[in-house]
């Protein structure tokens, strides 16, 4: 089964980016800003919640349903029920490197369909795609953790 790792740090506490990763909405704010995408439903993320979304990836529509598991402040795991891949089960870990930086590891096990229904998923979902989209997200998670972090400390 291939496996795709991606870790980054961020300048921020863990219990700030575990909090980030928690807000609602947070999927659309993860999303690329060239990537289109419908939240159809998003529960609050806890044991058992169920995210379903549609993504574009250019003029292809690709449905997406997710159940999420091992949800703690460290953080969380995402399974595919539905979707484009024969399986994706994407683990989301933060880990405190100092007082003031955590590692964000995402690791993503994944299996392609095969045949003809494999060949869309092959396309669409190339390891450079895979880092294409996750450093994205590296940089989008930076940027907004840093706002709400000078947000929170000129209100203070």
């Amino acid at each position: 089964m291939p496996v795709f790792d991606f870790r980054f740090t961020v300048d921020a506490p863990v219990q700030a980016v575990s909090a980030f990763h928690f807000e609602p909405g947070i999927l659309k704010t993860l999303t690329p800003p060239l990537m289109l995408m419908r939240v159809h439903r998003f529960e609050p993320l806890a044991e058992k919640s169920i995210s379903e979304f549609t993504m574009w990836m250019g003029p292809i529509p690709i449905r997406w349903r997710a159940v999420h598991s091992n949800v703690s402040a460290s953080g969380f795991t995402d399974t595919q029920t539905s979707g484009p891949m024969k399986s994706w089960t994407h683990t989301h870990s933060f880990a405190a490197t100092n007082e003031t930086t955590t590692e964000v590891h995402e690791h993503i096990e994944f299996e392609h369909f095969g045949g003809l229904r494999g060949i869309r998923s092959r396309i669409l979902f190339p390891r450079f795609a895979l880092l294409a989209l996750f450093t994205m997200r590296k940089l989008i998670t930076r940027r907004e953790i840093r706002q709400r972090m000078a947000k929170r400390s000129n209100q203070s």
